[in-house]
């Protein structure tokens, strides 16, 4: 039987992503141009200058990751691509380019979204990983807690009320003056500080016990750190990482506990930007442990932005007979389920 190649394109944000994939689990190439140390200067990503930097690198990102994989795009059998959720101008980038190079070579062209790429990223190394599982899907723009029913349907469990998980720890590393990007500053200093030294609130929603708020505990350290500064006190910035963290970490963990056991799932995955928190992954591989479940995450490179999970995601959406038109365009604001 033939192997199927597909190109995946990625430019949802600040990352300019590359990669090919076979089969839909073997990931070939997964080369990233990453913006983080222009973006620094900023403290946080800035729309237009990321659009920019991703046309000037998009050619040779996709170029580079054929010569690693060591195709030409005569062997590509689909271009997959994300088309939202993101930044419009970002977005519309890659979805360009895929739809340039899809109609050049007369190539099906296969619109991801972002969020399913995530979850997909979970395929590339755990063989085992088949729908359905229970998925906690946990980065700066997004927090849903949902069932992969099967390869690309989703059963949508919970989501944020406010701030997303990654937002939050973003605003919060703002605060206490550590920049961008703020995920991995926090989970490094919290390993230096006491993640009991502070009680930050952990914010139930009454009618959906799945669903999840950030906000309360941002707010919290913000006014905690105001109250100090009042008070002309000195504040440990690496105790309020690790106070904050565990709030926003025991949440995580507590409602997917929550969903896997009122639903019966055995599997459960992380996926997302945060899903690289070694905090996190610690404590949902403990509670999965204790609990009997099996427990899947990504390697952290394949948890940020990247293609190989869009190229993964592209795969089990071709194969299922997905294909866009060339009037296919960017959609910011793209909702989980929606075609």
């Amino acid at each position: 039987m033939k192997d199927t190649l597909i190109l995946g394109i990625e430019s949802s944000c600040d990352e300019t992503a590359a990669s090919v994939v076979k089969n839909g689990r073997t990931v070939l190439s997964n080369v990233i141009s990453s913006q983080i140390e222009i973006h620094k200067l900023y403290g946080g990503v800035v729309p237009e200058i990321a659009s920019r930097n991703h046309i000037e690198r998009i050619n040779q990102v996709i170029q580079e990751a054929l010569d690693e994989a060591n195709v030409t795009l005569d062997d590509i059998d689909a271009i997959g691509v994300t088309y939202g959720p993101g930044l419009v101008g970002a977005l519309l980038v890659g979805v360009a380019e895929a739809k340039a190079i899809a109609y050049a070579r007369n190539l099906p062209l296969v619109g991801v979204h972002h969020i399913e790429g995530h979850v997909s990223a979970n395929y590339i190394e755990h063989p085992d990983l088949e729908p359905p599982f229970l998925c906690a899907i946990v980065s700066g723009g997004h927090t849903h807690l949902v069932i992969v029913k099967d390869y690309g349907q989703f059963e949508i469990l919970g989501r944020t009320r406010d701030d997303a998980a990654g937002e939050a720890f973003d605003k919060v590393a703002r605060a206490i003056g550590l920049g961008y990007p703020g995920g991995p500053k926090i989970d490094k200093l919290a390993k230096e500080g006491n993640p009991d030294a502070i009680e930050f609130p952990r914010a139930k929603i009454g009618e959906n016990p799945y669903d999840f708020s950030f906000s309360g505990v941002k707010s919290a350290v913000l006014n905690y750190l105001n109250g100090a500064k009042m008070k002309g006190e000195e504040v440990n910035r690496a105790d309020i990482a690790a106070s904050f963290q565990k709030a926003v970490v025991d949440v995580l963990v507590e409602h997917t506990m929550q969903a896997a056991a009122d639903f019966g799932m055995k599997k459960v995955a992380i996926a997302g930007g945060v899903a690289s928190n070694g905090a996190l992954r610690t404590a949902m591989e403990k509670a999965c442990t204790e609990r009997g479940y099996k427990f899947y995450r990504p390697s952290p490179i394949f948890c940020t932005d990247n293609a190989a999970m869009i190229g993964v995601a592209a795969y089990y959406e071709y194969i299922r007979g997905t294909r866009h038109s060339w009037d296919l365009n960017a959609v910011p604001n793209l909702k989980l389920g929606e075609r």
